[in-house]
């Protein structure tokens, strides 16, 4: 882990491809002296700074491009009912632009294990999943399987790709795919049939999960109920949760942090309502962030004494939970004082 404050990079915006009717792909041209920073792996996302009607707002993307063949960077942007930034950038992107990055980050990569791979994709949750699937055909000897639910047939991103991709490894990769206006929404007896039916994929393998919120949950559920381990099962979620409406009642008792960063202990007056990491920030420390969204893990810190409630996590595994980290991007002080440790 780094406490290192990593800066925007300006991206131009190299190519759009409109890949369905309410999903693009932004093709990224990055500056030589950003080159290392953008090296990612197949399934994490880029941190984009947008302005939109003047005011800035920080969005998280997956990366749909492949890091092995060295092409260019690429994001893929579905529009969303409410979705600010997905639907201003799906309306105004164009090529010349210019957007502000963070370098890559995210957890939801291949593992070091050459297991086989159960992949089950909801919408534009495919967008990390064909990145991890790509690299996996072209880097490893792991056979793969993807599950790929859409609204609609009209919907399916990366269609013609993805059959490009079974048609070169016919003996790794199959897929399936399922329309809810034919078959109704994903029920557990769907997952469930789903895996149970190629034999040709040991039992030894990594489930992949992405898509909306209800997908993901009805997936989950049914791999733990099917005996499957939770190390096995990788998530990646693309929503926050929203703060509790009991926030203000929650941190009200609290009066002051201790943070300790940069081997320097600095004591806050607290602010109800703010989180750990906006509390360091108006401390004027310089604390390590990336996405804010509570899915990259950069902003983790140690709870020491009190105890903090996190918002959203989809960073850390229950053992660092319970070894008392937190995200700071997304945790309340939950006691009169909190003592946190950047390590």
């Amino acid at each position: 882990m780094s406490d290192q404050v990593v800066d925007f990079a300006p991206l131009r915006i190299k190519q759009v491809v409109r890949e369905t009717d309410d999903a693009v792909s932004l093709v990224l041209d990055v500056p030589a002296e950003h080159s290392a920073q953008f090296r990612y792996r197949a399934g994490q996302f880029l941190t984009l700074a947008v302005t939109v009607a003047g005011n800035d707002h920080r969005r998280c993307y997956s990366m749909s491009s492949f890091p092995h063949n060295g092409n260019d960077l690429r994001i893929t942007i579905k529009r969303d009912p409410g979705g600010l930034v997905s639907n201003y950038l799906n309306d105004t992107a164009e090529p010349g632009q210019q957007i502000r990055a963070l370098p890559p980050d995210g957890r939801f990569v291949l593992g070091e294990a050459e297991r086989d791979i159960v992949a089950f994709a909801g919408g534009s949750g495919i967008t990390p999943i064909f990145s991890l699937l790509g690299s996996a055909l072209a880097t490893t000897r792991r056979r793969v399987k993807l599950f790929y639910a859409n609204r609609t047939r009209d919907s399916v991103i990366f269609g013609r790709a993805l059959d490009d991709l079974a048609a070169a490894n016919p003996d790794r990769l199959t897929v399936t795919h399922h329309f809810d206006e034919e078959a109704g929404v994903v029920r557990s007896g769907a997952v469930a049939a789903f895996v149970n039916s190629d034999r040709t994929i040991s039992r030894d393998v990594d489930y992949y999960i992405c898509g909306p919120g209800p997908f993901m949950d009805t997936v989950e559920h049914t791999l733990l109920n099917m005996g499957v381990p939770r190390d096995r099962v990788h998530l990646e979620r693309f929503s926050v949760a929203p703060a509790p409406v009991t926030l203000a009642e929650a941190t009200a008792q609290t009066t002051e942090i201790v943070i300790e960063l940069d081997r320097r202990t600095t004591t806050v007056e607290y602010r109800p309502g703010n989180t750990l990491l906006q509390t360091a920030r108006m401390a004027g420390l310089r604390a390590p962030s990336s996405c804010e969204t509570g899915s990259c893990g950069t902003c983790m810190a140690r709870v020491v004494c009190g105890s903090a409630r996190m918002l959203n996590n989809d960073a850390l595994d229950d053992d660092e939970v319970a070894d008392g980290w937190v995200l700071t991007c997304q945790s309340v002080p939950t006691s009169p004082t909190v003592h946190v440790v950047y390590e």
